[in-house]
């Protein structure tokens, strides 16, 4: 793993921006984007905060964007989606919602991927969610980048071994997922009660 960053290392400010963006295509099993950025920022310092921020909203925002392009295509093949309509339904009565919600979703570790999957499975149309996405991904990496020196070292003595930290990660994503399956929208949207349903994932 650690050679990998020092490959991309030496494409300067386009590593980044290839591994982070290929890194977002996908729905899950993925660290989180925080710590591959801030990764190539301990490999060279030399690198400007700011615009290393910008280039990794950038490349989330445009990984997150093919991702919602790519579930939209094979939406038909999830035969339930009406938890998620419900969803889509409420945030569309919003004037922002799509922008604030995207926006929590980047700036909070909340899981991204899945609120991507399903704006795809919604066939969502708005630009709100790439622009709150965007602005919510530069608050947090900027936050991030400022505090790695204190944060980063601990993390990888925590795990000397990255790849366990990741799958670490991954396992917390899958939970996150499941949880967000598993709530019942129609109910926590329009009564503000926490309701839980099956999880149906292969429909998910």
């Amino acid at each position: 793993m650690i050679d990998i960053f020092e490959i991309f290392s030496t494409f300067s400010y386009l590593g980044p921006l290839i591994v982070l963006f290929l890194m977002n295509l996908s729905p899950i099993l993925m660290p989180p984007n925080w710590l591959i950025l801030s990764s190539f920022y301990a490999l060279d310092d030399s690198m400007n905060l700011i615009g290393l921020v910008v280039i990794g909203a950038t490349a989330s925002t445009a990984g997150r964007f093919v991702l919602k392009q790519l579930v939209s295509k094979f939406k038909n093949h999830s035969s339930n989606t009406s938890n998620l309509n419900v969803i889509g339904n409420y945030l569309n009565k919003k004037k922002y919602g799509y922008v604030i919600s995207s926006f929590v979703f980047a700036v909070t570790p909340l899981p991204d991927n899945i609120l991507f999957v399903a704006y795809g499975l919604i066939k969502a149309k708005s630009i709100g969610m790439y622009v709150g996405f965007w602005i919510g991904k530069l608050l947090a990496f900027y936050v991030m980048l400022t505090i790695s020196p204190a944060i980063l070292v601990p993390f990888t003595r925590i795990f000397e071994d990255r790849l366990i930290g990741i799958l670490l990660a991954d396992c917390l994503g899958i939970i996150a997922i499941i949880i967000f399956a598993a709530i019942n929208w129609n109910i926590l949207l329009n009564e503000k009660k926490l309701r839980f349903i099956k999880p149906r994932l292969w429909r998910f």
